[in-house]
């Protein structure tokens, strides 16, 4: 337990205050504009297209953790039967991700969430979550979670709260800076200073 007050971060890494949220039912959906977007859900995804719509999609608030796996480790979690990938394309440019991750039993884990920057605003975001909340609760579970944190868009926990789901824990999360590595490149996320 971190004692009230300031602490410092390591050099090369990042901080951020990590919000877990939940619900136990499907709320009542948002209406949603219409948008030019398809949703197509991908059992044999092509890795390199996929670590490109990751990175399109979360680079500018660090997200790396899946570019952190090898080939042979990234596959097994796309292509198991229990994470269900959709991809939303305009046209046959790929522009957000969902990721619903069904394998422990009666849960869901809305495990990545997003679109790339193009295509943010405009209702495709509600578009988007409609989806997710739609498929999940489409399957025998019990319980819909996620996460996000205060690297990821600024306005990304009010749209959870939004969209029905609850804040139950937060916590602190001290991690590397992913651009030192190359993992992603020196601008991405130009808000967050690299120390």
């Amino acid at each position: 337990m971190l004692e009230s007050g300031y602490h410092d971060v390591p050099e090369g890494h990042t901080a951020s205050v990590v919000t877990y949220l939940e619900m136990h039912g499907l709320p009542a959906l948002r209406a949603v504009p219409e948008v030019e977007l398809t949703l197509e859900r991908v059992t044999a995804p092509d890795l390199a297209r996929y670590r490109a719509l990751f990175r399109a999609v979360g680079g500018d608030y660090l997200w790396d953790a899946r570019l952190q796996l090898d080939d042979a480790a990234l596959k097994a979690i796309l292509t198991d039967a229990q994470v269900h990938l959709y991809i939303a394309r305009k046209g046959a440019a790929d522009a957000g991700l969902l990721e619903l991750d069904f394998r422990a039993a009666g849960q869901c884990e809305l495990a990545y969430f997003g679109l790339a920057p193009d295509y943010v605003g405009g209702g495709a975001g509600r578009w988007l979550m409609t989806h997710a909340l739609t498929k999940a609760w489409a399957q025998n579970i019990t319980r819909l979670f996620v996460h996000t944190c205060t690297l990821d868009h600024p306005n990304a926990l009010a749209f959870y709260i939004r969209s029905g789901f609850r804040p139950y824990k937060r916590c602190v999360e001290i991690s590397p800076d992913p651009r030192p590595t190359g993992r992603l490149p020196e601008s991405a996320a130009p808000q967050i200073p690299r120390l």
